[in-house]
């Protein structure tokens, strides 16, 4: 919790998970409290997320849908408690991953070329 408070962790390429009537939130990195014990949890366990049987079943309904998955939004403390905003997401297409591909090598690549015109030679 120490870790968390002191802005040491990351939502990147965290995803939530449903598994027996539970909600799992994988792959979440929280960095080790460097004042803590030899005794430190793992960075990247998976944690359950606290939820009413309602919520779960809304979730359960929108992510039965193909292609949908829970991806996790924001961290948030509010009276004490660390929070997720969860939300219904869904995963790009192969061709639109090639868009995104082709579009980020093309501006890499343009930066590259204007990378040196700035300079003035003295």
């Amino acid at each position: 919790m120490k870790s968390l408070r002191n802005g040491n962790a990351s939502l990147n390429e965290a995803f939530a998970i449903l598994d027996k009537g539970e909600v799992w939130l994988r792959e979440m990195y929280i960095k080790p409290y460097k004042m803590g014990s030899y005794a430190s949890h793992d960075e990247r366990r998976p944690r359950k997320l606290l939820l009413n049987k309602s919520e779960i079943r809304q979730l359960e309904k929108a992510v039965a849908q193909k292609g949908y998955t829970l991806a996790p939004l924001k961290l948030y403390f509010k009276k004490g408690y660390a929070k997720i905003l969860l939300g219904v997401a869904k995963g790009k297409k192969k061709y639109d991953k090639r868009q995104d591909i082709k579009e980020r090598d093309m501006k890499r690549e343009l930066e590259r070329k204007h990378k040196g015109s700035y300079k003035i030679n003295m």
